[in-house]
């Protein structure tokens, strides 16, 4: 479950959709209660992770963590809260894409420096962790870290190089260290006495400052800040490192800016009511199915979404056709995530759990069925066939972005590219794949037009296998081989790429 009702492409039970590996939050506000301010904060990003929760806090002179796996509203209690004293405070939800999915992995992870310690979250996925070891090996060898512990995240390996040095300050040593860290990286951590923050020189990921009264906060997505009511200042700019302290606040660029903010955050990742570089998400995913509406035009009586993630889109395309807007699933908004393994007979019945037909609404009608994306096609497969069975003369399904073909190395989990359905079929197979009557996908250019952005600002390799940011070398070489393949069956006329 998504922390703004929003429903994963998880509705079958051991269906995983894509999913972003992390939420970060920090605030620095003498005379808040920052710890609560935190939990807000990081309820408002929840979608962004799902597996544990943290936060730490600093009263100036010590820091205290408290993090546990589950979600944020599971982890933390009021007693946990008010122990968590202090004027600053990051806090961190994560999904994990690198290390498993265990309690030592759970973030902010802690370092000591010679001046004190930190702690820190992030969001995104690292390119270069292998270089950033031997790094560490080499400066540090005799490093103490949570790497020793068992930590196996990246976001271990960057804690203990901010902590390394004992000849410099961690504002010093971040600013030392950032230029060589490859990869999508927001960062939100602490000393006693200072909050920081930091975003990749791509951007890949949405960071943004917010101010409060007696205070500033930076969190994933500007709908955190509505939460706790600080008003939106700006992004944190891509390659910008920025220090708050009683001092006030002072900005550092360690990089030069090359954007390439993630397209897919506008897709579905981000929460509707988030704006990235200007744009609201909501209004762009509502020009997308307008776009989407004109690109795959269709006669029918009536556009319907998967709930929740197809609305905006949904309504957008209805708007454009003239077609009727209306639900034809209903929900279930207490269905999260479970632990329970399911039979086989509960597996295959079990997507009634999360959506049910509302047969009166659908029974003989044409249906336009809108969504945000096809992984691997279990969702859509399962929710035409429920449709039909309940009634539905047609069903067409339309995407509001285009194929998803390649995968992602910068904090998405997606599945591996032999599983994503669109790799390497014709659309005409991907159609049959779910059983829908037509199928039409959103271009790349009515996708990139949506979010008022030029496609040289934005990371589309997902959809086109262009990565802005190099890959490690064996993900390029298993990148390679797999387009050498694909080349090679097409060659043969066996398959056709969509």
């Amino acid at each position: 479950m998504r922390g703004d009702g929003k429903l994963n492409h998880d509705i079958l039970p051991g269906e995983k959709g894509p999913q972003d590996q992390c939420g970060v939050f920090g605030v620095w506000a003498p005379g808040e209660e920052v710890s609560k301010l935190t939990y807000f904060g990081l309820y408002a990003l929840q979608h962004r992770g799902q597996e544990s929760a943290g936060i730490a806090t600093s009263t100036g002179e010590n820091i205290l963590v408290y993090k546990d796996m589950g979600l944020v509203s599971q982890v933390f209690n009021e007693a946990a809260l008010e122990s968590l004293k202090g004027h600053i405070a990051v806090g961190h939800t994560r999904y994990s894409t690198t290390g498993a999915s265990h309690w030592r992995n759970a973030q902010p992870t802690l370092g000591r420096t010679a001046y004190g310690t930190v702690a820190l979250g992030h969001n995104g996925n690292l390119t270069n962790t292998a270089e950033l070891l031997e790094l560490l090996d080499e400066r540090y060898p005799n490093h103490e870290s949570e790497l020793r512990g068992g930590n196996t995240t990246d976001t271990a390996v960057l804690t203990a190089l901010l902590t390394g040095n004992p000849d410099s300050s961690l504002e010093q040593t971040a600013i030392e260290l950032l230029p060589k860290v490859k990869g999508a990286y927001c960062l939100v951590f602490m000393d006693e006495s200072t909050l920081y923050a930091a975003r990749d020189p791509q951007g890949v990921r949405p960071l943004v400052l917010g101010r409060l009264e007696r205070g500033w906060v930076v969190a994933s997505e500007s709908a955190a800040l509505d939460i706790v009511g600080a008003s939106y200042v700006r992004e944190v700019e891509p390659g910008e490192l920025i220090a708050i302290d009683e001092n006030g606040l002072r900005s550092s660029k360690f990089a030069e800016e090359k954007r390439a903010g993630c397209v897919f955050e506008y897709v579905y990742l981000a929460r509707p009511d988030t704006a990235i570089s200007g744009r609201v998400v909501y209004e762009a995913r509502v020009e997308m199915g307008r776009t989407l509406a004109k690109e795959h035009p269709v006669e029918a009586d009536l556009v319907m979404p998967t709930p929740e993630s197809g609305t905006p889109a949904a309504i957008g395309y209805s708007e454009q056709s003239g077609i009727p807007f209306g639900h034809g699933l209903v929900k279930n908004a207490y269905v999260g995530r479970t632990f329970i393994e399911p039979s086989q007979t509960i597996r295959q019945l079990g997507i009634r759990l999360k959506l049910n037909p509302l047969k009166a609404v659908i029974a003989g009608k044409r249906l336009i069925v809108v969504d945000d994306s096809i992984v691997r096609g279990n969702t859509q497969r399962a929710l035409v066939k429920m449709l039909k069975e309940a009634g539905a003369a047609e069903v067409h399904v339309r995407i509001s972005s285009p194929p998803i073909t390649w995968p992602c190395f910068y904090g998405i989990d997606f599945a591996s590219r032999a599983e994503l359905l669109a790799s390497g079929l014709a659309m005409d197979d991907i159609r049959q794949s779910i059983g829908a009557d037509s199928l039409g996908y959103l271009s790349k250019d009515g996708m990139v037009e949506a979010t008022n952005q030029p496609e040289e600002k934005l990371c589309t390799a997902c959809f086109t296998g262009k990565y802005p940011i190099e890959l490690p070398a064996a993900d390029r070489l298993g990148k390679n081989l797999l387009e050498r393949s694909v080349a090679t069956i097409e060659a043969e006329g066996h398959v056709h790429n969509s």
